[in-house]
Formats: structure tokens, sequence, C-alpha cells
């Protein structure tokens, strides 16, 4: 039983500190620019309720914009 409770808080805490995260930064990658304002407001709920996982994969990602291509 011991082992089971601790598997479960070890899939808890990974999920809270590394998958969801990890989806978040995805999600808001994809839709920062277009979203609405209902879904801003949620991101920011999101990113509230997270911020310890986001601060744990905030080194190793790069949301910058891709440089414009300007013609020559």
């Amino acid at each position: 039983m011991l082992l089971i409770t601790l598997l479960l808080y070890a899939a808890l805490a990974g999920a809270y500190l590394l998958v969801l995260p990890a989806a978040l930064y995805a999600y808001m990658n994809a839709r920062w620019y277009v979203a609405s304002s209902f879904e801003r407001a949620f991101m920011y709920f999101l990113v509230f309720f997270f911020f310890p996982g986001l601060i744990l994969l905030a080194p190793f990602l790069n949301l910058r914009p891709q440089p414009r291509k300007i013609a020559s």
C-alpha cells in the first residue's frame, strides 16, 4: 500500500511540475497572438496555477518570435 501511495504521489508531482506546464507552454506558444480576452485570462490563471512547473521549465525554452524574412 505504501508503494502505491508513493508512486501515485510521484506521478502527480511529475504531472504538476513537468507534463502539464510543458503542455501549457505549447498551448501558449500556439495561441498567444490570436487568443480572445477570455482565453487570455484563462491562460493567466493557468500560469498562476502551474507557476512552479513553469519556473522549472523556463531555462530550457525559447518562446521569442522567429525573425521576419525581409525581401530584398
